[in-house]
């Protein structure tokens, strides 16, 4: 669906270096702090911006050759980008109508009813959770064979965000073929829903995993001086100086379990994995 290979893109204080690849059939999560290379990756991936190096592929084309007909299978929510501010969710509706040939009316019309989205007020009076779920909705609205969403629930409340991430669940229900592409500061999303991730700090890909594989396999362990020196360091991948002693990450909880059997370890998480990783 997406495929990336050795994207480079030049700031003055900031470089972007990555490769990555979404499968047909798979949520894919994008994550990392703030500034460390997301929303410069999606928009490149989009075409939004240029390129000063590697290639973009997106439905097996370079994507500067993607057809008005391919850009009609992408469902697209940009953390910085939206409608003008000035129109209606009626106005939109209009625009989507005209843009899409596949945009189903009745569908979007009775999931903003649904989302608490008021048909004949104006975007700039609406909260930043509702800019929100309009955005996700129109992403939605035209049958997208491919989603890019980034920061999608940033603003909802916990309640909005489990009912938008079901909609994205029952996107990808309605045909196997279909593909998200998703960053998010929640990682509870990510768990929940991403079949694999992409770390990425100071625009460089440092790790790539499946989210299955994260929660069997991944462990952070708590030892002390004399213990941490007792360990096999061959599958620590990060170690990091507390005031009790040692946290140290591994990508081989079962290794550890049956090897070091008095050892305190707790299951690994995205937070867990963020936090090691990046420090």
């Amino acid at each position: 669906m997406l495929n990336i290979v050795d994207l480079k893109k030049e700031y003055s204080e900031f470089s972007l270096h990555c490769s990555m690849e979404v499968q047909p059939g798979c949520i894919t999560g994008l994550v990392g702090r703030n500034g460390a290379g997301k929303s410069t990756t999606f928009k490149a991936a989009l075409g939004l911006i240029g390129m000063d190096g590697g290639s973009v592929k997106m439905f097996g084309k370079e994507i500067d050759k993607l057809t008005d007909r391919d850009r009609q299978k992408l469902g697209v929510v940009l953390s910085d980008s939206g409608f003008s501010t000035y129109l209606t969710v009626r106005d939109i509706t209009q625009i989507l109508r005209n843009m899409y040939t596949e945009y189903n009316q009745d569908w979007f019309l009775q999931q903003c009813k649904h989302f608490g989205l008021p048909l004949h007020q104006k975007i700039q009076e609406f909260s930043t959770g509702m800019k929100a779920k309009l955005k996700v909705l129109v992403a939605l609205s035209h049958n997208a064979s491919f989603l890019i969403l980034d920061e999608p629930t940033v603003g909802l409340d916990v309640v909005v965000r489990d009912e938008l991430l079901d909609l994205l669940r029952s996107y990808m229900e309605e045909d196997e073929t279909r593909s998200i592409l998703i960053s998010s500061h929640i990682s509870s999303d990510l768990e929940s829903l991403c079949d694999d991730f992409y770390m990425i700090h100071e625009g460089e890909i440092i790790l790539h995993e499946e989210t299955d594989v994260l929660l069997s396999e991944y462990a952070v362990l708590k030892a002390d001086d004399a213990m941490v020196a007792k360990l096999d360091p061959q599958y620590l991948l990060k170690t990091k100086k507390e005031s009790y002693g040692y946290c140290c990450l591994t990508n081989k909880r079962q290794y550890y379990l049956e090897n070091y059997p008095n050892l305190v370890m707790e299951k690994g998480n995205i937070d867990d994995l963020i936090i090691m990783m990046m420090q």
